[in-house]
């Protein structure tokens, strides 16, 4: 499966809003740490992902993307 979900790690402060808000859990917290110590989301279960794009909408920090055009 091509990765659809792009978490920017640099821009994301681990606030886990998209793993709240996704209604498919796609996203997992990573268990490796950032260069800003940060516990990154990331697809986990990135084939459950229906592209509603409710991760990318709520991220304070617009450091989520939902690629749409992936087949």
């Amino acid at each position: 499966v091509d990765l659809m979900n792009i978490i920017d790690s640099m821009l994301c402060k681990g606030c886990d809003i998209c793993i709240s808000v996704c209604p498919k859990d796609v996203y997992a917290k990573s268990k490796e740490v950032n260069s800003k110590d940060v516990y990154v989301p990331y697809p986990a279960n990135q084939e459950a992902c229906v592209r509603c794009g409710l991760c990318e909408i709520s991220c304070p920090d617009q450091a989520l993307y939902v690629d749409r055009e992936v087949e």
